[in-house]
């Protein structure tokens, strides 16, 4: 069953047609619906309801919606809260959102924009209240959401977790996408000082330059068609919580200036304004680009790329922890047998087998998604290899962790790969064919003891059996050089 359905939202309004209307609205979307005219009842209402959304007027039968606002926050600071007003005013959203409301909305507004900004309230709700654990749950444990693994790669990642939570240090976090960067964030803000103020997420790939400025700083009514009513941006709302900026690489240039100052200052100006906001907000970022060379292509701001990588967290891909596979397998099973009412009680050897081979270009995600479809289809107390057709044909496999080959196994694995290109006699005429080739050897492996050792040249290079200096050589040959100073 989806969030969507079970998500509870209370409405406080004193008009009993507006009531009406929204509440039928909100019903027809799969939300269960509470709602009162009284004032006296809201506090109590939501003590007894646990609602995951409130959608209060500012001006509630006689009474001050701030105060109750105020009330709210002091009780469930995390609990998501909409203002809602027919005759607004600057002054009030921003005093709405020092109080800690979510958002701030005029009346009346459109079925699918109300649809909208509830859904995007209760997303925000469930990442602040939903606890991330960073430790392999208990046997039977599904409680919650977790960050899986024992291989040191994880080990030294929860370590950095502990260390620079509590402080107010701007976090970079890279790797590929499905490795768990959002759950890192989430992990970080819980574990930190900030844990009962706001923890708002943007993900900046795909949006427009425009939208997303107006998203991140808000604007002025008329900054641009379109902008017919006054926006408070997200980190207005986020001020004294922890800002998740997801695929900080995909930003305009124009926006990168405005995060610099806002890092450099914490101070901004919505569009289409002159008035200076100031706010305290910590920034996490992550990115799966390689941002240098985003730097060296003229699309990121080389500034802004030192401001944010004051601590850097990488995730491994999940083919370089296969041994977290299993762990990661297992846990999955256990939670979706919770979420879909099943009993399976174990993965079949022969499918953990294939499972800890494959290679998971999607990563957690990628499994997750294969664990779920299999525990959804399976009609057996143990998943089968049936049950994922991802290996009805022949998996591609990958040598899993824990096989240590000899070089002379490394050589056959490679002739069996390279044949076929290699009797290819219109590739390998070519002159620049073997050099190439050598090359791409060379950075494939460079990349992979980079990885292995989160980016510490010095281990990197004594796992390769050569010298920082050459290897630097050969990362800045390579274009693998994030930072070109030593």
């Amino acid at each position: 069953m989806s969030a969507i359905k079970t998500s509870k939202i209370l409405i406080a309004d004193d008009s009993q047609d507006f009531l009406t209307i929204i509440t039928t609205y909100l019903k027809h979307e799969g939300y269960s619906v509470k709602t009162t005219a009284v004032p006296s009842e809201l506090v109590p209402l939501i003590e007894q309801e646990s609602p995951d959304l409130v959608l209060l007027d500012v001006r509630f039968d006689g009474s001050n919606g701030l105060d109750l606002l105020a009330e709210i926050k002091k009780k469930d600071p995390k609990l998501s809260v909409i203002m809602m007003t027919g005759q607004g005013t600057t002054q009030t959203a921003i005093e709405a959102m020092k109080l800690g409301a979510y958002d701030y909305v005029l009346k009346p507004f459109k079925r699918e924009e109300l649809v909208a900004f509830v859904k995007r309230a209760i997303d925000a709700g469930r990442l602040m209240k939903e606890s991330v654990a960073y430790q392999v749950p208990e046997e039977g444990a599904h409680e919650g959401v977790c960050i899986i693994g024992k291989s040191p790669e994880m080990v030294e990642i929860y370590k950095t977790i502990g260390k620079v939570a509590d402080s107010t240090a701007t976090v970079l976090i890279r790797g590929e996408s499905g490795t768990g960067k959002e759950l890192v964030a989430r992990a970080i803000y819980q574990n930190s000082s900030r844990k009962d103020k706001p923890f708002l997420v943007v993900n900046c790939e795909g949006v427009p330059e425009t939208l997303l400025e107006s998203e991140l700083f808000g604007h002025e009514e008329g900054a641009f068609p379109g902008a017919l009513h006054k926006r408070i941006g997200k980190f207005h709302q986020c001020d004294g919580g922890t800002f998740f900026l997801d695929e900080v690489g995909d930003m305009a240039l124009t926006t990168q200036a405005k995060i610099l100052r806002l890092l450099q200052e914490q101070t901004f100006e919505p569009v289409g304004s002159e008035t200076t906001v100031k706010v305290d907000v910590r920034l996490i970022a992550s990115t799966h680009k390689d941002l240098w060379k985003s730097i060296e292509s003229k699309e990121f701001r080389e500034d802004l790329y030192y401001q944010l990588k004051v601590v850097t967290i990488y995730l491994p891909p999940l083919r370089h922890r296969a041994q977290d596979i299993p762990l990661l397998a297992e846990y999955f099973v256990r939670k979706f047998n919770v979420e879909y009412k099943k009993d399976i009680k174990k993965i079949s050897p022969e499918l953990m087998k294939h499972l800890a081979q494959y290679a998971w270009p999607g990563n957690v995600r990628e499994l997750e998604n294969a664990i779920q479809a299999a525990v959804v289809m399976s009609k057996k107390n143990v998943l089968l290899i049936e049950n994922f057709p991802l290996f009805s044909g022949k998996p591609a496999a990958v040598p899993s962790q824990g096989t240590h080959p000899t070089g002379q196994d490394c050589e056959a694995l490679l002739k069996n790969v390279l044949a076929p290109v290699l009797k290819d006699s219109s590739v390998t005429k070519d002159a620049a064919f073997f050099k190439n080739m050598a090359d791409g050897f060379d950075k494939l492996l460079i990349e992979a003891a980079l990885e292995k050792n989160q980016g510490n040249q010095l281990r990197s290079a004594e796992l390769l059996g050569i010298s920082r200096n050459t290897l630097r050589l050969r990362m800045k040959q390579y274009g693998l050089l994030d930072d070109p100073n030593p």
